[in-house]
């Protein structure tokens, strides 16, 4: 019986480059959706699956995030005076319970392998999931609790994943696909950003993962690979080689490519048209532009 998933690692070091200057002085992982930071989507669906300890991996200038997930004495006080009830409980609902959540620092950007391998020691001898806030996925069920009760089964390493024209294989890692159980596939390796012509298969990986901790013992060994930094993917295949498993799990909920600027304006849109309070009024503003 595989060891159950309660720790989950969110790597927020990036610089968030992409989407300056809005990203100068913010992190790229606070920008909202609708009324919600990415960061928040992502906690939220790690806390659907199960997740009991949150971890943050940080750079420089990440503070608000920290500080978004602290309690706001002054910002309470004042709702309480206003009445503001609904409010209030939203604030406090959105918090994670004390010593649920613990940060700790990647001082240099050697890469998203290198921001999991920073969390080795919160981690433990456990598996554990990692969530790229940017990939915003929305849906039911949550991708990280398919993920979860998929994995109770399977057991080893999984990764979620999506399909996608072959021309776009170059920008991506993606799968060399052994079987193809449908929701499921088994995989025997991860190829990065091959060109089409060559690509194993049109499955690409999401940013939710599933991992052993035995990848911590790679990641430490493992030279930088591709853009002079440590892929998680290479340690993902010194898992494989191994002989543990390692599935990729169809997700259920839709992605949202939030580290690109289309993909995040198409969230908020979508998000926008699904708000319970203003969406058939974002219907008709829409209408006026089209």
């Amino acid at each position: 019986m595989p060891k159950p998933v309660r720790k989950a690692v969110f790597p927020v070091a990036g610089l968030g480059t992409r989407f300056l200057p809005a990203t100068k002085a913010m992190p790229k992982e606070m920008l909202p959706v609708v009324d919600k930071p990415l960061i928040q989507y992502a906690i939220e669906e790690a806390k659907a699956a199960g997740i009991e300890e949150f971890y943050f991996v940080t750079g420089r200038a990440k503070n608000a995030i920290e500080d978004h997930f602290d309690t706001a004495f002054e910002l309470e006080a004042t709702l309480r005076e206003r009445e503001k009830k609904e409010l209030l409980d939203q604030l406090q609902a959105s918090l994670p319970a004390a010593g649920q959540i613990a940060y700790t620092r990647q001082q240099r950007p050697l890469g998203l392998g290198h921001a999991v391998w920073c969390a080795r020691h919160l981690v433990g001898d456990e598996p554990f999931a990692v969530l790229l806030a940017d990939d915003l996925m929305v849906g039911e069920p949550p991708c990280l609790q398919e993920m979860v009760e998929a994995h109770a089964t399977t057991g080893g390493n999984m990764v979620a994943v999506m399909e996608i024209p072959r021309e776009q294989t170059r920008r991506y890692g993606v799968l060399d696909v052994v079987s193809d159980a449908g929701k499921l596939v088994r995989a025997k390796g991860v190829v990065e950003k091959p060109e089409p012509a060559v690509a194993p298969s049109t499955l690409m990986i999401i940013g939710r993962y599933i991992i052993q901790p035995d990848i911590f013992r790679h990641l430490g060994e493992v030279e930088a690979g591709a853009g002079g930094e440590i892929q998680l993917t290479d340690g993902l295949d010194k898992l494989i080689s191994d002989g543990q498993p390692f599935h990729g799990l169809r997700a259920t909920a839709r992605r949202y490519d939030c580290g690109e600027k289309l993909g995040y304006l198409e969230a908020n849109v979508a998000l926008g048209l699904q708000h319970p309070e203003f969406g058939a009024a974002l219907r008709q503003l829409l209408q006026t532009y089209l």
